[in-house]
């Protein structure tokens, strides 16, 4: 079994093709649907998932005026095992393989401390962010792997970097989805697997309209900055950054590209083994716990 280690030692692997398919989950509004808009017009066929078939056939409608790549409508609750299964098999009969998975469907619970979570809605979060994901992976990432590679892209959040103050299922579920693709990553890379996680900073949705640390905002982060990030990744430039967390608001195509040329230049690793992941934080120099964790 890969243990990562080339990947993390900066070791570009074998080459990926760049994407010519792709699915994204949650595409029929919000960011899912620019990037579904976005990879479309770079001429990727798209697969648009989400459970109302109606709001998805419009993103269809406008793809259709704009020209470009095609898309198709699938429909599925990303909890649900079986539709899951269902609705892969209908985009890669439409489309063909999927080359990359953007897992975007998400929720966020009420922004209040865990004693007064309510535990049925806690969970609901964890299945849509995090077992919505885990089945779509499940379910397409063997494909990509048996064709020689592909790529998934999480779109993740502050809330999995950061420590949060309520919405503890949020914070809880994207901290696991940060390390649900690390997992990704290093079991896959050496099959051809690339995954990165993308927070998008804060756009302007449905979601973070109802969110009360959001209320009384009038800068947002603009949802262009995602779909340019995620069509770079689609495209391949960016896989010397697979397991990496990249946030929209700091990082660009262009700046991650800086920063490879840099590394060029002076032989330096990016992004490392400890560059852009989960780790533990040592409390100085004196803290006898090692740098990088020991596997178990």
């Amino acid at each position: 079994m890969s243990t990562g280690t080339r990947a993390d030692a900066g070791v570009a692997g074998k080459p990926v093709a760049p994407a010519r398919t792709a699915l994204v989950t949650g595409a029929s509004r919000g960011i899912g649907r620019a990037i579904a808009v976005g990879l479309t017009a770079a001429g990727l066929d798209v697969a648009l998932l989400a459970r109302d078939a109606a709001r998805l056939q419009d993103v269809a409608d406008e793809v259709t005026a704009a020209g470009g790549g095609r898309a198709v409508v699938v429909t599925a609750d990303v909890t649900d095992a079986g539709a899951v299964a269902a609705a892969v098999a209908a985009a890669e009969a439409e489309i063909g393989g999927i080359d990359l998975l953007v897992n975007n469907a998400g929720r966020v619970d009420a922004e209040v401390p865990l004693w007064e979570a309510d535990p049925d809605e806690w969970w609901a979060i964890l299945e849509t962010n995090v077992r919505g994901p885990f089945l779509l992976a499940r379910t397409v990432v063997p494909g990509m792997i048996a064709r020689g590679g592909g790529r998934v892209v999480d779109l993740n959040s502050g809330a999995g970097s950061h420590d949060m103050v309520g919405a503890s299922a949020y914070n809880a579920s994207k901290t696991a989805l940060l390390r649900l693709g690390a997992n990704l990553h290093r079991s896959g890379y050496d099959r051809g697997l690339r995954t990165f996680e993308v927070a998008p900073g804060v756009v302007q949705t449905d979601m973070t309209g109802s969110m009360v640390m959001h209320q009384g905002r009038t800068e947002w982060t603009p949802v262009e900055r995602t779909v340019e990030m995620v069509v770079a990744i689609a495209g391949g430039g960016l896989d010397a950054f697979s397991g990496s967390f990249v946030r929209v608001t700091h990082d660009s195509p262009a700046s991650l590209q800086a920063a490879l040329d840099d590394a060029a230049r002076d032989e330096r690793v990016v992004p490392g083994p400890d560059g852009r992941r989960l780790r533990v934080t040592r409390w100085g120099d004196d803290d006898p716990m090692p740098g990088e964790l020991p596997a178990r």
